[in-house]
């Protein structure tokens, strides 16, 4: 059986991104399904990107980057695809390594496989404070895995079924997925890697998820979040896949 592959792109008002970056993701991926979890933008997004090519999913309303990403994997986990990337609209997430990720994950070196900015391919620099969050982030998730993480909220992943199954069922952080995330993966035994990847700056005018008062509030949330998650006591297992029954009710 041919393994499948879904790529997951959540878009909120990406028209003008959006096309170029289905096209460049096909000719790079071409044996991948596209799947763009349009979060009710304003603008043509859904469109551009269908006729680019691209699965749609249209969301009702506005609901966020980790609950348009979720639906997009509990759309991978009911479709039965052996493995997805999570990648951004923007153009942020270069097509080009999308293979380095998915070499790693099919290899079976790991269940999630995270494209890290940091490790010596390509030269992107984030803004000073956000680069004193990702060091101390990066840090925390270090010590608590005992191995070194040094691009805890990059949003450029390959993960396998198993991890497909566990970001669409109820354990998953839908409100900033990042260094909480990556150690929930840890505790429910779940094997997490880098691998370096090329990035590319944000494009000029775009909202960061991080801009404004948001910093403040994504600190709090997320030591708040990690403390959760080290109390909990999960009952996520690895090694067993759900009934199709059961599937039908993930994350409800």
């Amino acid at each position: 059986m041919s393994e499948t592959v879904a790529i997951i792109m959540p878009a909120f008002n990406e028209e003008s991104t959006i096309g170029p970056i289905v096209h460049a993701t096909a000719k790079a991926v071409p044996q991948a399904d596209i799947i763009v979890v349009d979060d009710a933008s304003s603008d043509k997004t859904a469109d551009v990107a269908q006729a680019a090519g691209a699965k749609v999913i249209s969301l009702p309303f506005n609901m966020g980057y980790g609950a348009a990403l979720q639906t997009g994997f509990k759309y991978a986990y009911k479709h039965a695809y052996n493995y997805a990337v999570q990648m951004d609209s923007d153009g942020q997430h270069d097509p080009a390594s999308i293979a380095d990720l998915l070499r790693a994950v099919q290899n079976g070196d790991a269940d999630v496989v995270i494209g890290s900015r940091f490790m010596g391919l390509g030269n992107y620099r984030a803004p000073l404070l956000r680069r004193i969050g990702m060091k101390f982030f990066g840090t925390l998730a270090s010590l608590l895995l005992r191995r070194k993480i040094t691009d805890p909220t990059s949003g450029f992943q390959a993960l396998n079924r198993h991890a497909i199954r566990f970001n669409a069922s109820d354990y998953y952080p839908v409100d900033f997925p990042d260094a909480d995330y990556i150690i929930m993966l840890h505790r429910a035994g779940l094997k997490v890697k880098e691998v370096p990847v090329a990035m590319h700056p944000s494009p000029p005018g775009k909202k960061s998820m991080h801009s404004g008062w948001r910093p403040l509030y994504y600190v709090f949330d997320m030591l708040l979040s990690m403390f959760v998650v080290l109390l909990r006591k999960h009952a996520f297992k690895r090694e067993t896949e759900q009934t199709p029954e059961e599937q039908e009710g993930v994350g409800q």
